[in-house]
């Protein structure tokens, strides 16, 4: 896959698997990324959770994007920083309804905004499965 494949790819399959680590003991999560461009992938959540304070100590991420149908698989290893933007929560906020009530009553600055940086992708299919990984650079 090129670089633009793979960001429509992880467009149409937003739901992923995240891994962070706290010290030695890794931590795997699904979540749902917001969008990814040529820029990173955006997620976002509260600012009192683990997975916040697992990417402040260490930024070093990974996520899995997977599509059933075509048994494809995207992984992504990249440098989660802080994404610094009202309107970008607002945004993301206004499309995803679950999180309006919560921000009703706590206001935007719980929720926090991460884009992974420095991605690079690695995609994985059955009929490749034992082929040398091959790494595509899709963010800065």
């Amino acid at each position: 896959m090129t670089k633009e494949e793979i960001i429509s790819f992880i467009n149409a399959n937003l739901s992923c698997h995240l891994a962070t680590a706290e010290g030695s003991q890794p931590h795997v999560r699904g979540m749902m990324a917001y969008r990814a461009d040529d820029q990173g992938i955006i997620f976002h959540t509260g600012n009192s959770k683990d997975i916040f304070k697992q990417i402040r100590d260490n930024p070093l991420v990974e996520a899995c994007f997977f599509d059933r149908n075509t048994n494809t698989q995207v992984r992504v290893k990249g440098k989660a920083v802080v994404v610094y933007d009202d309107d970008l929560k607002r945004a993301i906020v206004a499309s995803r309804p679950f999180l309006k009530p919560w921000i009703e009553e706590l206001g935007l600055d719980v929720l926090a905004v991460f884009r992974i940086t420095g991605c690079e992708a690695c995609v994985w299919t059955f009929d490749d499965n034992f082929a040398p990984k091959k790494y595509v650079k899709i963010s800065d």
